[in-house]
């Protein structure tokens, strides 16, 4: 599990560039934030909305069997140069034993830098590449938060404290696994909504227990929104997560709606993160925080080390023999693919299945409770190649990928880093294929120059465009 769990933080803890000024201390875990006035507690009144909201006192927590209390001291980490402790921030003793269970005592440097301010309480923005730790970053700085500022003795069901957004499905389930990693023994109740599982089964879960932390895309938390089982008005932290990409798949009017209903930006801790910095993604992060600490990890290069990278250049009727015969004569067992479009994905996947190679699908046509069967299958090695388009692929982290194929080429550039980022993860070394025929060429120079090498292009062996074997 602990190899599983190791993808919350990044790369592995090797000695880093040292990116952020020796943190201050943050406040002790019973005080009050000082920049963001306390709501008083809730008083009886009825709720306005479509549902009368539940209110009950907050209810026991059933016994456990005595065991020996963590102490601070069993988790000894030494100091070292060029790097920062989580000991250098003062966490909980219940979020340092989550944080140790994990292995990592170094920080990133994205979560160095974040934390350095967040903890402190100020709205920041984020840029980093996939698999720095930013997940990380904005859970530990959340669960701070909610730790330091106890709810009110009277609460009601359906209203979250601290309210996270991503756009897929996928990404909502990884960050609301970490949360549950990180929560293990805070006491902190986890949700998760996202489009796709059983309405009633979520709706059931929100009415029987309280939530602290809620993970949602945007489409389904609006549903819950909108029929009065949802209520935003105790937000106090929001954390929106790939914030570019929320803004391609044409979700912001929809997280414009969310916003509204949360308290002022002057009364909730806003944290922005994204791959890219655009002009849009500025504007947004301007409406929606209060003086924001900005944080850009730039690594040396865009594209991991720890990824070999090649492209083959081959006419578009020779992509599939091409894809077939790499993954069939090196016998390769956990393999991405990635295509631009759905129709692509679903025929290469029907046409790996005919041909004995057993593969499924990850694109937005695929039903969600479909989806987690599929990445469970994936994982445990029932399914030895994913094929997946951009958007689907984003926030799949699955340990030991050893290939990422690209049989169409991305038109963003910054798709081209996503993709390959799912090999080569955790320290482990990985590969990416790329396919570029006279369809698609054209995007390979953009990529080139965003990250900073030249990726040699060659003509694929030819026992490897050999015609695909009949079965009988």
């Amino acid at each position: 599990m602990l190899k599983a769990l190791k993808k919350i933080f990044g790369q592995d803890a090797a000695p880093q560039p040292a990116v952020a000024p020796q943190p201050e201390p943050a406040p002790a875990p019973t005080a009050q934030r000082q920049d963001k006035p306390a709501k008083p507690a809730r008083t009886g009144e009825k709720p306005a909305g479509n549902a009368e909201r539940t209110r009950r006192a907050r209810p026991k927590k059933p016994e456990t069997p005595a065991r020996p209390a963590w102490k601070r001291e069993d988790f000894q980490v030494e100091p070292a140069e060029g790097k920062t402790r989580f000991h250098d921030f003062a966490l909980s003793d219940s979020l340092m034993h989550a944080i140790q269970d994990l292995g990592f005592p170094y920080c990133t440097p994205i979560q160095a830098q974040v934390l350095g301010y967040t903890l402190k309480g100020r709205d920041a923005i984020g840029r980093a590449q996939t698999g720095t730790g930013k997940t990380a970053a904005f859970l530990i700085s959340t669960i701070t938060q909610l730790q330091q500022t106890p709810p009110p003795a009277e609460r009601y069901m359906g209203e979250p404290r601290a309210l996270i957004i991503a756009p897929t499905r996928e990404l909502v389930v990884q960050i609301a696994k970490d949360a549950e990693a990180l929560t293990k023994y805070s006491g902190l109740s986890v949700m998760s909504f996202v489009g796709g599982m059983d309405f009633d089964k979520q709706l059931k879960s929100l009415e029987s227990r309280f939530c602290d932390i809620l993970v949602a895309t945007p489409g389904r938390l609006l549903d819950f929104n909108q029929r009065g089982e949802v209520h935003l008005d105790m937000v106090e932290v929001m954390v929106l997560d790939e914030a570019d990409r929320m803004l391609d798949m044409g979700f912001i009017p929809q997280v414009r709606q969310i916003i509204r209903q949360t308290p002022p930006k002057s009364e909730r801790q806003t944290l922005l993160f994204s791959a890219t910095f655009t002009d849009d993604v500025m504007n947004l992060a301007q409406q929606w925080t209060t003086d924001p600490a900005i944080v850009e990890i730039e690594p040396e290069n865009v594209a991991s080390d720890t990824v070999e990278q090649h492209v083959y250049a081959v006419a578009s009727s020779d992509k599939y023999k091409l894809l077939y015969n790499l993954i069939a004569q090196n016998d390769w067992t956990r393999v991405m693919v990635f295509a631009n479009r759905k129709d692509e994905v679903r025929r290469i996947e029907e046409r790996l299945t005919r041909d004995g190679i057993s593969a499924a699908q990850m694109s937005g046509d695929v039903p969600q409770h479909k989806r987690i069967k599929v990445l469970e299958g994936f994982r445990e090695g029932k399914i030895r190649v994913l094929v997946a388009t951009d958007v689907a692929g984003r926030g799949i982290h699955v340990d030991g990928i050893s290939h990422v194929i690209n049989f169409t080429l991305p038109e963003d550039p910054d798709d081209y880093v996503h993709r390959i980022g799912r090999t080569g993860r955790a320290g482990t070394s990985g590969t990416s294929i790329s396919f570029a025929g006279e369809d698609d060429a054209f995007a390979l120079p953009p990529i080139e120059e965003l990250i900073g090498r030249k990726i040699h292009c060659e003509m694929p062996p030819t026992e490897l465009l050999t015609a695909v074997p009949r079965r009988s």
